[in-house]
């Protein structure tokens, strides 16, 4: 005899619930079938909002934030500002969000006849916060110059005891004369946050380029053309027709090492203003850069 079953009302025997089993089986949850695509992994939020105190709690984020905020249009902006750092649970902040820029090294070279003197006397006159490291030379003064000023001018007894006691960051022998750069003044005007501005020919400035690396600027000055700049040798009136010859010829070589340099500024005969301004930009977009120079003497 077979058993019978009374489900809601219904009489069904042990057979027939057996072969109802086997014919539409019960199907499992969408979630959990075999072939429920797998979540991706989850990445954690991040821990600390930028901008904001790592001193919210995880509970304020599941609460609405602006529950205790008066309205913006209608609300003193002192209340305003205590409610917005009630509900994110944390003050803001007057200090910078991001550091004051790191004082930078600009190395100025070119060839001679290029006007580099006289960029650098315009942009002293018009820049504040750049120190113009005056130069160590063993050559004799020329008329107008001033020890101190445009050169510290010393005996080459004297130069070679300050490469003895290592006091130059960098020195050449040019023409027959020394020129060196001390590191001292260079120290002392880049811990009081100044721009630290070199004058150097082309052998200093590749000798600067073995030392400083990538953590100074370095800006070539160049004539519009090379008759414009062997008139500016011709008008300086300074050498022999020997030494003009020499500078001309060095000059024709210098102009090659421009690639070696981040920048180049050509100073047109007549527009020096223009000349300076685009070495004020030069400095302006190094100071911008997120990934700031960092040069250590």
């Amino acid at each position: 005899m077979s058993r019978r079953f009374f489900v809601g009302g219904a009489s069904l025997s042990r057979s027939s619930i057996l072969h109802a089993k086997f014919r539409n089986p019960i199907s499992l949850p969408y979630f959990l079938h075999p072939n429920f695509p797998k979540s991706k992994s989850i990445h954690p939020f991040p821990i600390t909002p930028r901008f904001f105190s790592s001193n919210s709690q995880m509970g304020d984020a599941r609460r609405p934030l602006s529950a205790n905020i008066p309205p913006p249009e209608t609300a003193d902006r002192s209340e305003l500002l205590r409610s917005l750092e009630f509900s994110l649970n944390s003050s803001f902040s007057s200090e910078p969000l991001l550091p004051n820029p790191s004082p930078l090294i600009i190395v100025i070279s070119g060839p001679s006849g290029v006007g580099k003197d006289a960029v650098i006397k315009r942009l002293r006159e018009v820049r504040e916060g750049l120190h113009f490291v005056v130069t160590a030379t063993s050559r004799p003064m020329r008329p107008g110059e001033v020890d101190g000023v445009d050169y510290y001018f010393v005996s080459k007894e004297e130069f070679l005891a300050m490469i003895e006691r290592n006091e130059l960051l960098e020195y050449a022998l040019v023409y027959g004369d020394y020129k060196g750069i001390p590191k001292k003044q260079i120290r002392e005007f880049m811990a009081r946050g100044h721009d630290i501005v070199l004058r150097v020919d082309i052998q200093g400035a590749e000798t600067l380029k073995k030392i400083l690396g990538n953590t100074a600027v370095f800006l070539f000055l160049m004539a519009e053309s090379e008759i414009k700049l062997v008139e500016r040798l011709i008008n300086r009136k300074t050498e022999t027709k020997e030494s003009l010859l020499v500078r001309v010829a060095t000059a024709r070589e210098e102009v090659k090492h421009v690639k070696s340099f981040d920048y180049v500024v050509v100073n047109t005969e007549g527009e020096l203003e223009s000349a300076v301004k685009l070495v004020e930009s030069i400095i302006d977009a190094e100071k911008a850069k997120v990934w700031q120079r960092n040069a250590v003497i």
